[in-house]
């Protein structure tokens, strides 16, 4: 549609030209996210064009028409200029019904509003949503303004508004939030933005306390979760996500936040105001035991909440655990394990599908290595399901379909962080013993951690665990003198090849060995290594100049 057309009709005062043309535009294009270089000065005028048009007293359509069409120009961050800008801005966040501004925010314009008024303020959300995505300008205007502020006091206000008034607001927090550090101070420290999406949470899911950090069990014939509720509650643990990530996390807050995955940051010890976060973590268990309208909701669900948990200090993780439980499991002091369950399904479920484990796999591996090292109940429960007393020997620890079999796997994965992660949570379960975990998995399996620990001579981690024991099977028992350390399995006899050789064959052969190490040594394609005292690799040499440990077999 020719641009020129519309631009001159937008200087008239024509409304109803001004929306035919409009929507024929927005019919066109409502699918448009790839546009014309060449026109992007005619796109640029008519993003300006339309700001002047909705900065006059026009009617509520003609403002939805001309927001419906704003919101398709801003897919495209090269004509944003005049969007970006203070006017701009203000002008979106005024038909956004947003008290935006340095003097106020606190109180917001909720009037009854009609279906058309009402839409306007949705499309101009969504304008504002891509506009603040899609332009660094933008996202400092909405600062200054205080944009964030205006949608707290909305959150705040909306017990029972519009499904969509409510979900794009918590979009627009969630991307402020994670693309201005500021912005994300001001929501955690001045606005206690945290406790308010706790309490938009509680609403949207309709929660029912029965204990200080205990919801109301949904129970086995729980209506699912209704998909308008889901959306706006996977908005707010979006947003929520980002309110807690630690201070040193700040700089992968965007692409961690985005893709709603994260190399999880190291674990936050308890602080004096952990209450309300324990209260976010009975929140996310309740969220674990339900389910939405279809598989995939459920599990995006569930990746959200595990994406949240992650971030919050470990000691808050008991309130997973310290639940009322049917029929008593004595055996876990009388922990509530059904939740922990739920993240060992997911867990299995991520490792079946094959594909994105950085993303989709590394966080719940994550949490539950760090529920296992610092509450002894969590990681009993876990090693039960995960490392059983072994019975079979006879087969490569990576082989089969069991948990542990596709753990093992990944721990030779080609991705780093995927290797490190599986291999660090089998390392946990295993109290950090070097030996135990060769056990299950084979020194081949095990090598890369251990190198990277400095735990190739043995020994233990550094983490203190509780003195419940391990008990072998006697299948084990039996079978342990013949099984093969490096591959973690009773192999098959092989013929020696050597058997039938003369002293002097072998001693050909040997030689011929020695000196194809040597030539690939000089030529620096190898390099001979060895370990050293602490367990740490060196060049052979180095090795070799150190004193040799004493021999015990002690742990």
């Amino acid at each position: 549609m020719d641009l020129n057309s519309i631009l001159s009709k937008l200087e008239t005062n024509n409304e109803e030209e001004i929306k035919r043309l409009l929507h024929q535009y927005n019919v066109e294009n409502s699918r448009t996210f790839t546009f014309d270089p060449k026109e992007e000065d005619l796109r640029s005028r008519l993003c300006q064009g339309l700001l002047t048009v909705l900065g006059r007293q026009v009617g509520s359509c003609c403002q939805s028409t001309c927001l419906e069409t704003l919101r398709i120009l801003s897919r495209d961050k090269r004509v944003l200029g005049p969007v970006g800008t203070r006017e701009g801005m203000l002008v979106l966040a005024g038909l956004a019904r947003l008290q935006a501004g340095e003097e106020g925010g606190d109180s917001l314009q909720e009037d009854a509003q009609t279906e058309e008024e009402e839409r306007v303020v949705v499309e101009a959300l969504k304008c504002l949503c891509n506009v603040v995505f899609n332009s660094v300008a933008a996202q400092q205007v909405g600062a200054d303004v205080q944009l964030a502020r205006g949608l707290c006091a909305r959150l705040h206000a909306a017990r029972a508004g519009c499904h969509e008034v409510g979900l794009f607001s918590l979009r627009l927090l969630f991307l402020l939030s994670a693309l201005r550090p500021d912005v994300r101070g001001g929501l955690q420290r001045e606005l206690h933005a945290v406790g308010l999406l706790t309490e938009v949470l509680e609403r949207t899911l309709d929660l029912r306390w029965v204990g200080p950090y205990e919801v109301a069990h949904p129970g086995l014939q729980a209506l699912p979760i209704p998909a308008e509720d889901n959306e706006r509650a996977m908005e707010a643990l979006k947003a929520l996500f980002n309110l807690t990530l630690s201070d040193t996390s700040d700089e992968s807050a965007v692409s961690t936040c985005f893709k709603m995955s994260t190399i999880v940051p190291p674990p936050k010890k308890a602080k004096g105001g952990d209450h309300q976060l324990r209260l976010v973590t009975a929140i996310m268990r309740h969220l674990l035991m339900l389910k939405t309208q279809t598989e995939d909701k459920t599990e995006e669900a569930h990746s959200h909440a595990i994406n949240l948990l992650s971030n919050l200090p470990v000691s808050c993780l008991d309130v997973l655990i310290d639940l009322p439980v049917q029929g008593g499991q004595e055996e876990y002091s009388g922990k509530n394990m059904d939740a922990v369950q739920v993240l060992l399904d997911f867990m299995e479920k991520r490792i079946d599908k094959g594909a994105n484990y950085k993303e989709g796999l590394t966080p719940v591996l994550s949490l539950l290595t760090e529920g296992s090292r610092y509450h002894r109940e969590i990681r009993r429960y876990i090693k039960t399901q995960v490392l059983p007393p072994l019975k079979e020997v006879k087969v490569r620890p990576e082989i089969g379909s069991t948990v542990r079999n596709k753990l093992v796997r990944l721990m030779t994965h080609v991705d780093m962080g995927v290797k490190q992660s599986a291999a660090e949570f089998l390392f946990v379960l295993c109290k950090e013993s070097v030996d135990h975990l060769l056990k299950y998995t084979g020194y081949g399996n095990a090598a890369g951690l251990l190198v990277a620990r400095g735990l190739l001579a043995g020994g233990r981690g550094e983490t203190l665990y509780s003195d419940d024991e391990d008990s072998d099977t006697e299948e084990y028992k039996s079978a342990k003198p013949f099984i093969n350390p490096i591959t973690g399995h009773v192999e098959e006899p092989m013929p020696n090849p050597i058997e039938d050789m003369t002293e002097e064959q072998k001693e050909y052969e040997a030689q011929k060995l020695v000196n194809m190490f040597d030539k690939l040594s000089r030529q620096q394609l190898i390099r001979p290594m060895g370990v050293r005292r602490d367990g740490t690799l060196a060049p052979l040499e180095e090795a070799l100049r150190q004193p040799t440990a004493d021999s015990s077999d002690s742990d």
